[in-house]
C-alpha cells in the first residue's frame, strides 16, 4: 500500500494492548489508531478517554464493516481469535492478533488457511516475549557447533501466579475462554521452536492443585478449567529427549528458562534475566566440570528487543515476511499445546503433527 496513514482498528484493549501495542502503534508514522470495541461499553468509552481514540464500537463486527479501517489488532481472550481474524481477512484487513493464537489446534490450523487464501493480508500473532534479547546469540552458537548433536534440553517455568488459593478464577483457566492452553506452556515452546526441531511425540500429565475457585463474575466457587501444574515429556524430530515442567502453584524458588545439552556442549539461558550460560569441547571445556559454565555474552548490536508493531506496519507497507510470529507457527504451538492436554486426558502419548483432533472441539475427545 502506499504511504497515506494506515488506520488500526482495535478489538479488545487488555493490559498488553494498553502497555505495548497502542503505545507501540502510536510511535509510528502515518499510523492511527480510530476505533475501538472493548467486552464490555463502559470499559471501551475508559479506552476510548483514555488514549483519545475517536470512535467506539459496541460490536466487534462493527469495527470489521467499517471501510475506512485497514487493519485490526485483536487484544481478546483466545475464544474469539478465530471467528475474527477470519471475518476480518474476508474483509480485506491486515490482522495483528494477541497469543495465544487460538482456542485449539483446529481453530489455528482454519487461521493459517483463511491466510494462506489471502497472501496480500498480513497475518502476524504476537510473539513470544522471551529470549528475544538473545536469540541471535543462540542461533549463532548453533549453527557453529556449540552444541555439537543436541541431545537433552529442559524447559521449565515456576511461577506463583496461581499459589494463592483464596485468588479469584482467571480468564486463563477457563477452558470456554482461554480452550486448551495452559500456563505459559505454548509460549515457551513458541521460545523453543526458534532453536530446535519441532517435537513428533509427547507425553503428559497435568493436574490442578488448587482444584476451585471463586468466579469473580457470579461470586460462586467453580472448578478450575485448566491445570495449574504440567509435566510433559517429548521426543524431537532429531531424536533428542525434552522435559517440560510447568507451574503456577511455586510460592518460593520460581524460575524461567531453557537449557540445551548435546554431546560437544551445554547452552543454558535464563529468560527471566536475559543471561546466556553455557560450556563447549570446542572452546576447551573439559566434560564433567560443572564449573566450566561461563557467562556469554549479548552485544547491543546483536540484542533483539520488542518491536512487534513496526514489524507489522512494515510488512503492510513493504511487503516483508512475518518471521516473529507467523500463523504457521502459531500452528505449530497449538498442536503442541493440545497434544498435552490430550495426552494428559488419555494417558497415552500423542504423535505429532496432530492430525485425529483436528475436527473436535476444544476441551472434547
Amino acid at each position: 500500500m502506499t504511504r497515506r496513514t494506515l488506520r488500526i482498528g482495535l478489538i479488545g484493549a487488555g493490559a498488553n494492548t494498553r502497555a505495548r501495542h497502542i503505545p507501540g502503534l502510536r510511535a509510528l508514522p502515518d499510523v492511527e489508531i480510530v476505533a475501538v470495541c472493548n467486552r464490555r461499553p463502559d470499559s471501551t468509552a475508559a479506552v476510548a478517554e483514555a488514549f483519545g481514540i475517536p470512535r467506539i464500537a459496541e460490536h466487534w463486527q462493527d469495527v470489521i464493516a467499517d471501510h475506512e479501517i485497514d487493519a485490526v489488532v485483536i487484544g481478546t481472550w483466545p475464544y474469539l481469535h478465530c471467528g475474527i481474524t477470519l471475518a476480518a481477512l474476508e474483509a480485506g484487513k491486515h490482522v495483528l492478533t494477541e497469543a495465544r493464537l487460538a482456542m485449539n489446534a483446529a481453530e489455528a490450523h482454519r487461521m493459517l488457511a483463511a491466510a494462506r487464501r489471502h497472501p496480500n493480508l498480513v497475518t502476524q500473532v504476537v510473539p513470544s516475549p522471551f529470549g528475544l534479547k538473545g536469540d541471535a546469540v543462540m542461533k549463532e552458537l548453533i549453527a557453529e557447533g556449540f552444541l555439537g548433536e543436541l541431545r537433552e534440553v529442559y524447559v521449565f517455568s515456576l511461577s506463583a501466579a496461581l499459589a494463592d488459593p483464596a485468588a479469584p478464577l482467571s480468564w486463563r483457566q477457563d477452558a470456554t475462554l482461554s480452550g486448551f492452553n495452559m500456563l505459559t506452556l505454548g509460549i515457551l515452546h513458541e521460545t523453543l521452536l526458534r532453536w530446535v526441531p519441532p517435537p513428533v511425540s509427547v507425553l503428559a500429565q497435568v493436574h490442578a492443585h488448587v482444584a476451585s475457585r471463586i468466579d469473580p463474575a457470579s461470586g460462586v466457587r467453580r472448578p478450575v478449567g485448566t491445570p495449574d501444574s504440567v509435566q510433559v515429556l517429548t521426543t524431537l524430530e532429531n531424536g533428542a529427549r525434552a522435559v517440560y515442567h510447568f507451574s503456577g502453584a511455586t510460592p518460593f524458588g520460581q524460575g524461567l528458562g531453557i537449557h540445551l545439552y548435546g554431546s560437544e556442549g551445554v547452552l543454558r539461558y535464563d529468560l527471566a534475566a536475559d543471561r546466556i550460560q553455557g560450556a563447549s569441547r570446542r572452546r576447551g571445556a573439559q566434560p564433567g566440570q560443572v564449573s566450566a559454565l561461563e557467562e556469554i555474552a549479548i552485544p547491543a548490536e546483536k540484542e533483539r528487543g520488542w518491536r512487534v508493531e513496526a514489524d507489522f506496519v512494515e510488512a503492510i507497507r513493504e511487503g516483508r515476511a512475518i518471521e516473529l510470529t507467523d500463523f504457521a507457527t502459531g500452528v505449530l504451538y497449538m498442536e503442541f499445546t493440545e497434544a498435552v492436554a490430550r495426552s494428559a486426558q488419555r494417558g497415552e502419548a500423542i504423535e505429532l503433527p496432530l492430525e485425529a483432533y483436528l475436527s473436535e472441539e476444544a476441551g472434547g475427545d
